[in-house]
């Protein structure tokens, strides 16, 4: 099942991506279940926004790839190495990234992005996806220059725009089958399949609800392979995932 979140009417609503249609929703299905109202809007007249936004934090995992831990100097670590965005950086499909005027190297990073749905502290590997509402892609946006220059990854990783997330949320999704692939005005930059990623999505909800509570809405950026790379001002930046379609954003300079 694919759940959106789009504006209709100037009113944000739920829905229930059912063919060419979505089925509307009662209210955030992360709280209200999957009730609808019985009404329908057509796709082509809803505007989708993120499917989610966090109530608390976006949880990212660093070098899940050895591909990509290799590319940025370094061998992947031991154990999932975990950094936040705030929810301020969150943006949907077809919004823009705005490259900040602090930064001369903004780089993409096509993600698999999990949603949870039920609060989630000490869980265990085998119980961890009965805590997951539904699956995504998301982009993690990085200063590649200030995440040098600081020598950890806050700034150069929060600004604002710096976490879109989309188009909708699958339910039903399963990431041994699933490749990813980034591209940049159309050229590949990146592809791999998800069977790559060193920490599985069990293992990553494992470590990190041993640290702190998760929360329904929390999304959790899981790695990026290989092939990162800069972007500038009137490119378009897609990263598509097989079953979850494309996340599509323009990118322009802060003004």
């Amino acid at each position: 099942m694919k759940i959106a979140r789009f504006s209709h009417d100037d009113a944000i609503m739920y829905g229930i991506v059912d063919e060419s249609d979505l089925v509307v929703l009662a209210g955030d299905p992360l709280f209200t279940g999957y009730e609808t109202t019985g009404a329908r809007v057509p796709l082509a007249d809803a505007a989708l926004l993120a499917p989610v936004i966090p109530r608390s934090k976006v949880v990212c995992v660093g070098k899940n790839y050895h591909d990509h831990a290799a590319e940025m100097g370094g061998v992947a670590p031991e154990e999932p190495l975990l950094f936040l965005k705030p929810n301020t950086a969150v943006i949907g499909p077809g919004d823009a990234i705005i490259r900040p005027a602090l930064s001369r190297q903004t780089e993409y990073e096509g993600e698999l992005a999990v949603v949870i749905g039920r609060v989630a502290k000490n869980v265990k590997a085998a119980d961890a996806l009965n805590h997951v509402l539904g699956y995504m892609i998301g982009n993690d946006v990085t200063a590649r220059d200030l995440q040098r220059k600081d020598g950890q990854w806050s700034r150069a990783k929060g600004f604002d725009t710096f976490c879109p997330l989309g188009p909708v949320i699958e339910t039903d999704f399963d990431p041994a089958s699933a490749t990813i692939e980034t591209r940049v005005n159309g050229e590949v930059r990146q592809h791999a399949p998800l069977t790559d990623m060193i920490h599985s999505v069990p293992a990553i909800i494992e470590y990190a609800s041993a640290v702190f509570t998760l929360l329904p809405g929390d999304v959790i950026l899981t790695g990026t392979p290989a092939g990162v790379g800069a972007f500038g001002a009137g490119d378009t930046v897609e990263v598509e995932i097989t079953g979850l379609g494309i996340l599509r954003n323009s990118v322009r300079d802060a003004q």
